[in-house]
């Protein structure tokens, strides 16, 4: 298997482009990228604020619309997919942990992770994010709610509602971007703990590159373009 292109990918990308247009004319934030991802590889997206890290795994996401080439994920052609095709399939193939948590304040810990399960038609929604929870460490905490949660709890929560559909890709970005050194470990760990045990793909974005070590692959992103992709250290020491 080559280290760029895998063989067989879960995630495709060919050329991508996304230009958007400014007061000043049109900015390129992605410029021709492509990369492919094999089914349960971890790949660290490392590179200088403004390189194009965020906005990459927004288009991963079916959160952003590429201008230009093709993104093919778990089997879907994202360019080809309208809003509800979209929401589909991040209900069906994808968890997102963002480094500001996004919980919703007036639900408990609990209700964070069980009432997406619930509108995916999930009957087990309630029983499925109590034992994700307490898979987090946080089986003492379901009542609480986001603003009687420290940092690590909040992105415990987080994790748990990102994994509790069984996604076949979790996407983090910056997921220790608000935490403390040890908290953030403690993340980090649980993390890789749930892509290791379950095969998830693991698409990582870090400032951090010790963590980006932790992955199969990092990539290297400058301007919008691959600049470099090598084995993790992980990866190679196992070797």
């Amino acid at each position: 298997m080559s280290e760029s292109y895998p063989a067989k990918s879960i995630i495709g990308l060919s050329d991508v482009t996304l230009t958007l247009p400014s007061l000043a004319g049109e900015v390129n934030i992605l410029r021709g990228i492509s990369l492919d991802v094999a089914p349960g590889e971890a790949v660290g997206l490392v590179g200088p604020s403004g390189s194009g890290k965020s906005t990459l795994l927004m288009v991963l996401a079916g959160l952003e619309s590429p201008t230009g080439g093709k993104v093919e994920v778990a089997g879907n052609d994202l360019t080809r997919l309208d809003e509800d095709g979209l929401a589909r399939y991040r209900r069906d193939h994808v968890g997102i942990v963002f480094q500001s948590f996004h919980l919703v304040p007036t639900m408990t810990a609990l209700e964070n992770v069980a009432v997406p399960l619930e509108l995916a038609g999930r009957k087990d929604a309630f029983a499925r994010a109590e034992e994700e929870l307490k898979h987090v460490g946080l089986g003492h905490r379901l009542d609480h709610y986001p603003g009687q949660l420290s940092g690590g709890e909040q992105q415990r929560v987080a994790l748990a509602r990102a994994v509790a559909g069984d996604p076949e890709i979790l996407m983090a970005d910056e997921p220790t971007g608000n935490l403390d050194a040890k908290t953030g470990a403690q993340i980090i760990d649980l993390m890789f703990d749930l892509h290791r045990r379950r095969g998830t793909t693991l698409v990582l974005i870090t400032h951090d590159n010790e963590l980006a070590e932790m992955c199969d692959r990092v990539v290297r992103l400058k301007d919008g373009q691959v600049e470099a992709v090598h084995a993790g250290q992980q990866k190679v020491a196992a070797q």
